[in-house]
């Protein structure tokens, strides 16, 4: 598919994932593109806007400047408020207003598309799936959240690549209910748990994307699954046209056989063994043999900010990972603890003031449940992406609750206030972990924390 010609596309808010995704495609094919972002307004974020710009892209500030005659179409996500100068910029001149996800379902209507859902592991999957069909000599092409670590290494932000091949693997997100618009070649759900939304909702939207998609692939190990079943492939350790055996958990890997053939992850943790299982089910169906699907996984480079090694300094270790809703919280200390790892020191930053009110009791739950009695748990202040929200709720709320039920849980309202104070409790055999969502600065703070404990 191509959709190059003179007029341009422009992008507002394209730093957000999805946004920034789509704006390379269409850079890639050739199409003229500009884009606008508060980060950058705010002198955040750059690196993201440089890597952008390498392509072509001009960035405008997101004021309506970047929108002019020759602005064929103007991209918007569910976070662009109607207030936008640049939405009366484009009405003002007659451009086209697009939704992402419209966008996205087009592509997922001219391509072979796999396309992954679920509350948890769908940038992992996706990433799985798109280095197995590369092994495989397929090209394909993705549109994934979390930035692929093997595309950082061609120079690109991560999270789009145009190949010449017919398959597009794209991460399907259901945080806004868009999943519903996609008719995709093939259909993955990998669980259900409450998120953006309650399991109730989440079901009535992952039924329609059930319905939609023309083969549909399933978690057969996730019981609020059960009712999708019909009609669909199932996956799993509980496959029974797999014979999944010798499973097997480390540090910072996994493996298992698959009908008598080793597989080696390098990820960790049980779930991460379900991802790889859900990446060669549908891998299998695209005509690619059990060794290659194998090869594949052994050569998977991981997802930026999917349980990334920061760093090892005096013994201790320094992990990045994306964890910020309850399932995956739960999953990725439930990992490190089941790997035998030492004592953790987590910093969790909450993603927003309206998914912290919504999933407060949830996540309680979840470090209440996961950490040990020698484990440490800092929290900054949430984060705060701006525009008009509720600011009711704060992060010590959590750590007041956490304190109550006789966890070890802090509180400071600047976050870098917490590196001198954790890093001064390093130890041999410590694991810091550093967990939250949509903010990249978090990235920066865990290099921070790991050059401090280096400097002891």
């Amino acid at each position: 598919m191509s959709v190059s010609g003179s007029k341009k596309i422009h992008f507002t808010g394209i730093g957000g994932s999805g946004m920034s995704a789509l704006s390379q495609i269409a850079a890639m094919e050739g199409r003229r593109v500009s884009g606008s972002d508060r980060d950058f307004d705010n002198s955040r974020n750059l690196g993201f806007k440089a890597s952008l710009e390498k392509l072509g892209i001009k960035i405008f500030p997101q004021d309506g400047s970047g929108i002019d005659g020759d602005t064929e179409e103007v991209a918007v996500s569910t976070a662009i408020e109607d207030s936008n100068p640049e939405i009366a910029r484009a009405r003002a001149l007659g451009a086209r207003l697009t939704h992402r996800s419209e966008l996205l379902a087009s592509y997922v209507d001219n391509f072979k598309t796999i396309a992954v859902g679920g509350t948890s592991g769908k940038s992992t999957v996706v990433g799985m799936v798109f280095t197995i069909l590369e092994e495989a000599g397929l090209s394909p092409s993705v549109i994934t959240g979390g930035p692929l670590v093997a595309l950082k290494e061609r120079g690109l932000i991560g999270n789009a690549w145009r190949g010449k091949g017919e398959i597009l693997v794209i991460e399907a997100d259901e945080s806004d209910g868009t999943i519903e618009k996609y008719r995709p070649a093939a259909g993955l759900i990998l669980n259900i748990s409450k998120d953006h939304k309650d399991v109730a909702e989440l079901k009535r939207i992952f039924a329609q994307f059930a319905k939609n998609a023309k083969k549909l692939y399933l978690n057969a190990d996730d019981p609020e699954l059960a009712g999708f079943r019909d009609g669909a492939e199932l996956f799993g350790i509980e496959d029974s046209r797999l014979k999944i055996e010798d499973l097997r958990l480390e540090m910072f890997g996994s493996g298992f056989k698959m009908n008598g053939l080793d597989f080696r992850v390098p990820a960790p943790g049980a779930y991460n063994i379900q991802n790889a299982l859900a990446a060669v089910k549908v891998c299998l169906d695209m005509g690619v043999p059990l060794e290659i699907c194998a090869a594949g996984l052994a050569k998977y480079k991981g997802v930026q900010r999917r349980f990334e090694l920061v760093g090892e300094a005096g013994g201790a270790l320094v992990v990045d990972d994306y964890a910020h809703n309850p399932a995956k919280v739960a999953a990725v200390l439930g990992a490190l603890h089941g790997a035998g790892g030492g004592r953790i020191i987590a910093i969790y930053q909450p993603h927003g003031f309206t998914p912290a009110r919504h999933l407060k009791k949830e996540l309680i739950a979840a470090f209440a449940a996961n950490l040990k009695e020698e484990d440490i748990l800092f929290m900054p202040e949430i984060y705060y992406v701006g525009g008009t929200v509720a600011k009711d709720i704060s992060s010590k709320d959590f750590v007041d609750e956490l304190s109550r039920l006789g966890r070890k849980a802090f509180y400071f309202e600047r976050r870098p206030d917490i590196i001198s104070e954790a890093a001064g409790l390093a130890r041999p055999g410590d694991i810091f972990l550093v967990m939250g969502a949509r903010d990249w600065t978090l990235s920066d703070f865990a290099r921070d924390l790991f050059e401090r404990i280096k400097k002891r």
